[in-house]
């Protein structure tokens, strides 16, 4: 039996069918796509609708403001009317449009030599990327969708623009919602009507007279306020899988407030309408944290009802808590009591190395306290800052692959090894950042941000993209990955060729050309080092110069065309195998092939010769080389919940992520779990489902 602070029954049953019915869509999708290697969308598959659109281009591709306005505006006309019965609210989407249609940028935009930098490079240049910045959904709840269509029109007329593209594809956009929505109100007073169950029936009128409202007013209550967002989840998914919402508690919290001082809702109720704004879509959100002015905690006790709401529908909720030293340390214990209950639960965003690191980038601290955690990895100041987080890689692997190939000819020594090295990541940074100044000139084009844009402050205002001049803080993230990968194999040289003589370089050469083929003993000697994270090992060393040197050439100077500064992070989410599968061997003990390690994080048995696994060992390693300027190189840990029993639980995790803060660290992701509960899930997946969707 779930641990829970609820007691209404009829509300726990909802949200338990809630959880049932997730997991049957996550079981016909599987069926269907045979795999689902992303984030647990809450999109719903149907095999039998069809959507079919033609485009303005010959070529069929749907390109530019203009049809792509008119193409989601027929998308949202077309998909059904979709009302679970045990949900709180109405809505959800069908797939992305792109799914369907062929979207996106003009062929061949990108110069040759670009190209084949990032080939060369195996780098992710993310210069076309969509979606990653935050909409202050406030600018919505304040206006709705009506509001937002007269604010469109305002300034279209006030800035007369010569081309009106944009201006007219958000009202475009605006009607196929507003249709949308109508249809999502029809549709539960039909059903309010031939309903018999009295409960089902007063569901669907509430349903239907909250969308009814919608349609052209702003959300009255809490119940309004969570189903406009769950409308604009469901169409910022539809437009190239967008996954940003805001900071949840305090959008929220007006609205509750009312509510309670009304009478008009029971904590109980609040909780099942999260829970079925949760079943719509895993957006991501943030709870907790502190005021610009750093005076206060935002904690509150919608806070606390939004963490009930994740526990109980037992789903991945992309549900992020601001870790901070003036916390509500209650309400970090009961993130944590409920993790170790259900395997995971929110993650930990940390305000120490986001806020300060942010304003060391010249930005006032109050800013980087505004700074949420809205994407898998990322934060920041939603409405207000464009910063394309998680969408490039700059792959520091190849860096060190061509440095090595460099010195098979002339001088060989560690210090010029690690020049060459120095040069290649040159070379990677700067090739992103000549790549984001085409974004700059392009992306309004092809691609604009037609649905964040209608949620940051200064885009209808300006009439820009937010891309393109839009919102007032531009700052393009560039993320760095394979730093321990790299740190490892310099160490590696610099014990057993270097320092011990136990190899000549071309011993080393020969074994790495090979794949270590015949040459086992050689291998296990270079990967049976005291690598990145153990105590003073000489991999720590190489660590922090080489995240200096990364992080020095994403400072050094903006964009090379239009000046647009760069912020570094270090993040590979899952890509791992992606990002080390056409690369050669490493000195590190590496085989081709095989992954790079995962962000900057210790690779798996780091601490072997300590004869333990030490969390608080990984998270000193992964502080030490944070990137520094306010975005992420994350923490992951997976946490024997038996070893929680007999190291302290709940007080030892609340220490380490406190102390983490502390250190500087921005992000950590926690599941906990037994050696019996992935034996389980291994050996049969149906006995522990939620894991599915993970």
């Amino acid at each position: 039996m779930k641990t829970t602070i609820m007691t209404d029954e009829r509300m726990i049953r909802r949200i338990k069918q809630l959880h049932e019915d997730k997991m049957e869509y996550n079981r016909i999708k599987i069926d269907h796509f045979k795999k689902y290697d992303m984030d647990d969308h809450g999109f719903i598959y149907d095999p039998d609708f069809e959507f079919s659109y033609k485009a303005e281009r010959e070529d069929g591709l749907v390109n530019g403001p203009r049809d792509i306005s008119r193409a989601l505006n027929a998308y949202m006309r077309a998909i059904p009317a979709y009302i679970n019965p045990a949900s709180a609210l109405a809505g959800a989407w069908y797939g992305q449009l792109s799914l369907f249609v062929e979207m996106g940028f003009q062929p061949d935009l990108v110069p040759e030599e670009l190209r084949e930098v990032w080939k060369k490079y195996n780098t992710f240049p993310g210069w076309s990327g969509m979606n990653h910045c935050g909409p202050d959904i406030t600018i919505g709840l304040r206006l709705g969708w009506g509001g937002l269509k007269k604010k469109v029109e305002y300034y279209k007329a006030f800035n007369n623009p010569a081309d009106p593209s944009f201006y007219d594809a958000e009202l475009t956009i605006i009607e196929g919602m507003q249709e949308w929505i109508g249809r999502l109100a029809a549709e539960a007073r039909k059903r309010a009507e031939a309903e018999k169950d009295p409960e089902r029936k007063a569901n669907y009128e509430a349903i239907a007279e909250a969308n009814e409202w919608l349609v052209e007013n702003p959300p009255r209550t809490l119940r309004e306020a969570c189903q406009f967002i769950a409308h604009f989840q469901s169409i910022d998914r539809v437009y190239f899988n967008g996954g940003a919402l805001d900071q949840l508690d305090e959008a929220l919290r007006p609205y509750y407030e009312k509510d309670v001082k009304e009478g008009r809702v029971t904590d109980d109720e609040v909780v099942w309408y999260v829970a079925s704004l949760f079943y719509n879509d895993t957006h991501y959100s943030q709870i907790g944290g502190l005021t610009p002015d750093g005076s206060r905690d935002v904690t509150s006790r919608i806070s606390w009802l939004i963490l009930e709401a994740m526990h109980v529908l037992n789903i991945p909720c992309n549900l992020a808590l601001r870790v901070h030293d003036g916390m509500d340390r209650e309400l970090l214990r009961r993130a944590l009591q409920y993790t170790m209950e259900d395997g995971s639960g929110v993650c930990y965003s940390l305000n120490t190395g986001i806020s300060e690191g942010f304003a060391r980038n010249g930005y006032p601290l109050e800013l980087g306290r505004m700074r949420k955690k809205v994407g898998c990895n990322w934060c920041v100041i939603p409405g207000y800052e464009y910063a394309l987080q998680d969408v490039t890689r700059a792959n520091l692997a190849y860096a060190f692959k061509h440095a090595l190939d460099d010195l098979r000819e002339g001088e060989r020594s560690l210090e010029r090894l690690y020049e060459r090295f120095a040069y290649h990541t040159g070379i990677i940074v700067d090739s992103i950042k000549r790549g984001y100044d085409l974004h700059y000139e392009l992306k309004y084009k092809n691609c604009p941000e037609l649905i964040l844009d209608l949620f940051m402050h200064g885009c209808v205002e300006r009439g820009l993209d937010s891309s393109h001049g839009g919102v007032d803080i531009m700052d393009l993230n560039i993320d760095g990955i394979g730093l321990t990968t790299v740190a490892d194999s310099f160490a590696a040289i610099e014990k057993r060729v270097v320092n011990e003589k136990r190899l000549t370089w071309d011993d080393m050469y020969r074994a790495l050309d090979t794949n270590w083929e015949g040459a086992e003993p050689i291998r296990l000697m270079m990967k049976n080092i005291e690598r990145f994270g153990a105590p003073n090992s000489l991999a720590d060393k190489w660590a922090v110069r080489i995240r200096d040197t990364f992080v020095a050439a994403c400072k050094n100077g903006g964009t090379p065309k239009h000046h647009i500064p760069i912020t570094p992070g270090m993040f590979s989410h899952g890509d791992v195998y992606l990002h080390g599968k056409n690369l050669a061997a490493t000195p590190n003990g590496r085989f081709f092939g095989d992954p790079i390690c995962h962000s900057n994080e210790p690779d798996p048995g780091f601490a072997r010769s300590y004869n333990t696994f030490s969390p608080s060992l990984k998270a000193t390693a992964v502080a030490l080389v944070q990137p520094g300027y306010g975005n992420s190189s994350p923490l992951h840990l997976d946490i024997d919940t038996d070893m929680l029993e007999r190291e302290g639980g709940v007080d030892a995790l609340m220490a380490l992520i406190l102390t983490h803060n502390q250190m500087g660290g921005t992000l950590i992701n926690l599941n906990c779990l037994s050696k019996q509960t992935l034996l389980e899930a291994h050996e049969d997946p149906s006995t522990h489902r939620t894991w599915w969707c993970a």
